[in-house]
């Protein structure tokens, strides 16, 4: 993929920060929380990279999930399982919502499922040999980080610290997700 200089441009003004510290992911029971996804998704292209969302609370990953998961037909019947996952990256960099004009990111669509400015931003962080990005969550009152496995080599460390079942469909009704 080619990028756009205007976002390397932007991005190179950030400041390199190091994340350590604990992380959520929740996941399908089966699915390996720790398993990178080339699918794509807000921050990446399809087979551009591979990348595991997580978020800064709890709450956060969980209403994720609830909203993914609750535009299935049927939805879902099984619990969610949420990871708590020790991370530390050496070279991150955070977007604040005061970032995203200069980036080409409309606050306004943020939430919507239009994906493509921030697929080129995330892509070109990676590119930039970032190990993580740390964003505003469109679902919830945080922050989620996005961590680009292919850069961790071994300087990135993530680690399981527990896991804990959650009806998810319950927590989105009690959150007004569903």
């Amino acid at each position: 993929m080619i990028h756009e200089s205007n976002i390397l441009d932007q991005l190179s003004k950030l400041d390199i920060v190091e994340f350590s510290g604990e992380v959520y992911r929740a996941t399908r029971k089966s699915l390996d929380p720790l398993a990178a996804s080339t699918n794509g998704g807000r921050w990446m292209p399809k087979g551009e990279s591979s990348v595991l969302y997580t978020s800064l609370d709890r709450d956060g990953a969980l209403a994720e999930l609830t909203f993914h998961w609750g535009m299935l037909n049927p939805l879902p019947s099984k619990p969610a399982v949420v990871s708590r996952i020790q991370v530390s990256l050496d070279s991150s960099l955070r977007i604040l919502r005061t970032d995203f004009p200069s980036l080409g990111i409309n606050e306004v669509d943020y939430d919507k499922l239009n994906y493509v400015q921030m697929q080129k931003v995330g892509a070109a962080a990676a590119f930039l040999d970032c190990q993580g990005l740390i964003v505003p969550c469109a679902r919830w009152s945080c922050e989620n980080l996005i961590i680009f496995t292919d850069n961790l080599a071994s300087v990135g460390i993530i680690s399981i610290v527990d896991e804990a079942e959650v009806d998810w469909q319950r927590w989105g009704r009690e959150n007004s997700r569903l």
